[in-house]
Order: structure tokens, then sequence, then C-alpha cells
């Protein structure tokens, strides 16, 4: 009822392949997933420069107790 059912997507897919052709819809992708590649590369390139920091942040702490 308020849902989109299998034969709506299917209908919406074809409209976009018709529209964009299957060859941009391909370089759409990849481009898509280098992106998401770039971005969770970054994400992971962060997470020692944080533990550094919490680290950093356990011993001044305790210095000052």
């Amino acid at each position: 009822m308020g849902g989109i059912s299998i034969w709506q997507l299917l209908i919406i897919a074809v409209i976009v392949v018709l529209l964009f052709g299957t060859k941009k819809l391909g370089s759409i992708g990849s481009d898509l997933g280098a992106s998401i590649k770039g971005f969770k590369k970054a994400m992971s390139d962060d997470e020692p420069k944080q533990d550094k920091t919490s680290q950093d942040a356990d011993l001044l702490r305790n210095y000052r107790r």
C-alpha cells in the first residue's frame, strides 16, 4: 500500500537506463565506487590519530593527579 513494489522499481530502472544509457550508468557506478573507497580509506587513516589523541589526554589526566 505505502511501499514501492518490485514492478515499480523495475519500471523506474528501465526509465533510468533509457535516459542515461548503459555506458553512462557504468561510468557513474565506477565513479561512485571510487568515491566510497576513497572515503573509507580517509576514515581509516584518521582512526590512529584519534587513538593517539585520546592516549595523550589520558596521560595528561594522570599527570595532573
